[in-house]
C-alpha cells in the first residue's frame, strides 16, 4: 500500500492532542506573560528569572528565523491557535548531526496534562526522521523532577552532572546532561 505523501507531510508535526506549528510574532505577547512566571522561567533556563519584553522576544524569534542551526515550534491544540508552549531544536552541528532540544509549557493550567510528552515525541520524530540527526541532548536543573521523569520516559540517558552549577534562594543545584541517540529512539 502506498502512503499519501500529503498526509505524511501534514502528520509529521501533528499528534492526537497537540500539534507543532511556527511560532509567530503574534504569539510573543503570550510568551512575554510566561516570562513573568518565576516557576516557568526557573525551570526553562539557568539564567536569572527576568521578565522579557515583546521587543526582546522579537529579536529571539528573528534570530531563529535567520539561523540554519535550529528550529522553533509553537505547541498548539489540534484545533485552534491557542499557544500552549514551545520547543526549540537548536545548536545543530550539521557535520556531526547533533543538536540540543528544549521545551517550555507556558501556563500552569497546561502543565502536567501530557502535552509536553506528546510534543517532545513529535519533535524527536522530526529531528531523527526529517532532519536525520544522530543525537539530541539537553540540560535540566536537578530540582525539575517532572522534566527529568519526562526525559527519562522518552528514552534520554543521563550522561553527566555539572555539580552545584547554579544557586537559587541560597541553595546549590546540579545541572544534569541528558542525551538520546537515534538508534535508542528507534528501539522505543
Amino acid at each position: 500500500m502506498t502512503a499519501n505523501w500529503g498526509t505524511m507531510v501534514e502528520s509529521i508535526l501533528i499528534g492526537e492532542r497537540v500539534r507543532l506549528t511556527a511560532l509567530e510574532e503574534k504569539d510573543l505577547a503570550t510568551v512575554a506573560t510566561w516570562s513573568r512566571d518565576d516557576h516557568f522561567m526557573r525551570r526553562l533556563d539557568a539564567e536569572a528569572s527576568v521578565p522579557r519584553t515583546e521587543s526582546q522576544l522579537k529579536k529571539w524569534l528573528a534570530e531563529h528565523h535567520e539561523s540554519d542551526k535550529g528550529f522553533l515550534f509553537a505547541l498548539r491544540p489540534p484545533e485552534g491557535e491557542e499557544l500552549i508552549g514551545f520547543i526549540e531544536i537548536d545548536g545543530i552541528l550539521w557535520n556531526h548531526r547533533t543538536g540540543w532540544i528544549s521545551i517550555g509549557i507556558g501556563s500552569p493550567e497546561h502543565r502536567g496534562r501530557g502535552w509536553g510528552r506528546e510534543a517532545m515525541s513529535l519533535a524527536l520524530r522530526f529531528a531523527f526522521q526529517e532532519l536525520n540527526l544522530h543525537r539530541l541532548q539537553l540540560t535540566v536543573i536537578s530540582y525539575n523532577t517532572d522534566a527529568i521523569r519526562l526525559y527519562e520516559r522518552l528514552g534520554f540517558t543521563r550522561e553527566g552532572t555539572y555539580r552545584e552549577f547554579l544557586e537559587r534562594e541560597g541553595q546549590r543545584w546540579d545541572m544534569l546532561l541528558y542525551g538520546l541517540l537515534r538508534r535508542e529512539w528507534n528501539h522505543r
